[in-house]
């Protein structure tokens, strides 16, 4: 899909729709105003009428407006002005985006960039439209017979009030459409079956997402000799059981004007499927432990986005990919594993492998000195409890990154929230037999995991963000949302301005 940015009058615009945002209150912004008058009354009639109610996601399309030169008109309800947040914005961009997909429209003009939102400039807002377009389009029915009908969309254009609005319009779009495509590739990673979608199967998407970059990013796959070799017991544990090989899998992208600067690093669960091992899951529902890998599916998703973007960072992707089955050579509860770290665990749940998995790529990463490193896994069914559906789980050695985090996530509208991580939690996991137990009981479950991941995060600036409330959605709309593409995405764009502030001042 092409996009473009223009200044011009979106009444004028020959285009086959024009979509734009309306208040329930009848107030008009800028752009709807021109078009409105242009049209002779034609949206302040509808909506006196009562044939338009612009309650929050409600959309009319209009197949002729009187006065334009667009051929549709669509009308995308706002609510409230007194209720017109972040939340409010994108849902109504998501509502404007699946309806436009299945209009037979080959362009669109789209004018949300005059909406009123505090401490949103219009970069933001078309980052936002762009995300909400290209992720309108996804589909995934690979394995159907029958496939759904492609969107005709195929150019959209966004308003912009004048030429230096548009520059800020051009540069959230970029990104926006780069963050985008980084969501859909984690949908389609994390939706796969797990009898596709396999340790074996990652690797080769990482080779393929390198050979694609032209050079930019580079790939390397450890098999499980190199992983024995090196001695990631614990990850290898984790894979015991099944008849599919583990994978650690690291990326590299040399992106800043010193290639010795310390990269950031991304560390990514990748249990392509969960059944529990030994300590087995129930039957019900087991189907989503697909989606256990979200975190690395994340991981690449992110990737894709820094290739469209192109950041001027060092960066590291590391993915810890394992299946966890419950055969014959599988780990049991009460085993000892030893650590990349060198640290034995015994492992009293089976079930709890993502921290075991993650543990031996979290010390690989000290290998590279690295400036942050923030994992991101489907750990704990605990950060559901407590934060729901909406929030992932945060934690961290370091306050810093704690805060560069959540600010991102923020920014980008993909949010966390932070949770302790004390000392006093470290003793759930004393085991009579290992240096540490894998689990530390049913209190705080969502922060002993951390505790345990913290074990092997001393040497570097750490954050762990704990996904399995957002990674998927269960039930009538299940499949994967590709969260938090977009809050890791805005960490490293963040990192880079953060870079460039210093270089400034030097």
């Amino acid at each position: 899909m092409q996009f473009s940015v223009q200044t011009a009058n979106p009444a004028k615009a020959e285009t086959d729709c024009v979509v734009v945002p309306v208040f329930q209150s009848g107030a008009l912004l800028p752009a709807a105003a021109r078009l409105d008058d242009a049209s002779e009354r034609l949206i302040g009639q509808l909506m006196e009428r009562g044939d338009f109610d612009a309650a929050l996601g409600n959309v009319l399309t209009v197949p002729f407006a009187p006065g334009l030169c667009t051929e549709r008109l669509m009308l995308v309800g706002l609510g409230e002005p007194s209720r017109c947040g972040e939340a409010a914005f994108i849902k109504a961009l998501d509502a404007a985006g699946q309806a436009l997909i299945k209009l037979p429209a080959d362009s669109a003009v789209i004018a949300f960039s005059d909406v009123p939102l505090e401490g949103r400039d219009s970069a933001w807002k078309a980052q936002k439209t762009l995300e909400a377009i290209v992720g309108a389009g996804y589909r995934f029915d690979q394995f159907k017979t029958t496939h759904a009908k492609p969107s005709a969309l195929a150019h959209i254009t966004l308003c912009a009030r004048d030429s230096d609005d548009a520059a800020l319009v051009q540069q959230g779009a970029d990104i926006g459409r780069a963050v985008g495509e980084g969501i859909n590739h984690t949908r389609t990673l994390a939706n796969l079956p797990g009898n596709v979608c396999t340790p074996r199967y990652l690797a080769g998407a990482a080779e393929a997402l390198a050979a694609e970059s032209g050079g930019a990013l580079t790939a390397e796959i450890l098999d499980e000799d190199a992983l024995e070799a090196l001695g990631a017991g614990s990850l290898l544990s984790v894979g015991r059981g099944s008849a599919e090989p583990t994978r650690l899998i690291v990326m590299h992208y040399q992106g800043a004007d010193n290639p010795d600067d310390a990269p950031h690093v991304l560390v990514g669960k990748g249990i392509t499927f969960d059944s529990g091992g030994i300590s087995l899951k129930p039957g019900a529902g087991m189907d989503e432990m697909k989606f256990d890998m979200g975190g690395a599916a994340s991981v690449f998703g992110t990737a894709k986005s820094v290739l469209g973007i192109r950041p001027r960072l060092n960066l590291v992707f590391i993915v810890a990919a394992a299946e966890n089955m419950p055969g014959s050579a599988a780990t049991k509860p009460g085993d000892i594993v030893t650590t990349l770290k060198g640290l034995t665990v015994e492992v009293l749940n089976t079930d709890a492998e993502g921290r075991l998995a993650l543990c031996d790529a979290l010390t690989y990463a000290e290998r590279f000195k690295p400036a942050s490193v923030v994992d991101i896994a489907t750990l704990t069914g605990a950060v559901i409890v407590g934060l729901g559906h909406h929030a992932s789980g945060l934690l961290a050695n370091d306050d810093d990154v704690a805060l560069d985090v959540l600010d991102a996530g923020e920014t980008a509208w993909d949010r966390a929230w932070h949770l302790p991580l004390w000392d006093d939690y470290q003793q759930q996991l004393d085991s009579n037999f290992a240096d540490l137990a894998n689990i530390g009981g049913k209190p705080a479950g969502t922060i002993t995991a951390g505790c345990f991941l913290s074990r092997f995060t001393e040497a570097y600036p750490w954050a762990h963000l704990d996904i399995a409330g957002t990674a998927w959605h269960s039930g009538d709309n299940k499949g994967a949302t590709g969260r938090p593409v977009g809050l890791l995405t805005q960490y490293l764009l963040d990192r880079q301005n953060e870079a460039d502030a210093i270089g400034a001042e030097r």
